[in-house]
């Protein structure tokens, strides 16, 4: 996530305090959904989230909007709307969680885009350029 927010000109907040759990150990925290959102679309309400992260999105890249946010305030999930395929980026570890929807989200994504027609020409777009 927060690479995507960089590589779309956003910025981070470098360091947060207590947002990791002990040395190598995760912290969980509430994350809100935005309704209206792929995200919230995904996971409706609100749920706790692994997290082990010290830096987060301060200004977000072009076109991103924060599809989720921790009680503080912090962006948790953001997401490039408008696009055929979806671009959703979060905060935390989902493979660390007991919650498959995010994954489950792109997965099926991955798999409704990949049925599309001109799929493959994409992807090969994808690689070569």
């Amino acid at each position: 996530m927060q690479l995507l927010n960089v590589a779309l000109g956003g910025t981070l907040h470098q360091h947060l305090d207590g947002h990791t759990g002990g040395h190598a150990v995760f912290g969980g925290h509430p994350v809100d959904p935005v309704p209206g959102t792929a995200y919230a679309a995904a996971v409706p309400e609100t749920t706790t989230v692994p997290a082990y992260h010290h830096q987060a999105v301060d200004r977000l890249g072009t076109g991103l909007i924060a599809s989720a946010h921790a009680p503080d305030g912090t962006v948790e999930a953001l997401e490039l709307p408008g696009r055929e395929s979806l671009v959703l980026g979060v905060q935390w570890h989902p493979e660390m969680g007991e919650d498959p929807r995010v994954m489950t989200a792109l997965v099926d994504a991955a798999r409704d885009r990949s049925r599309a027609p001109g799929a493959a020409g994409a992807a090969a777009e994808c690689v070569a350029g």
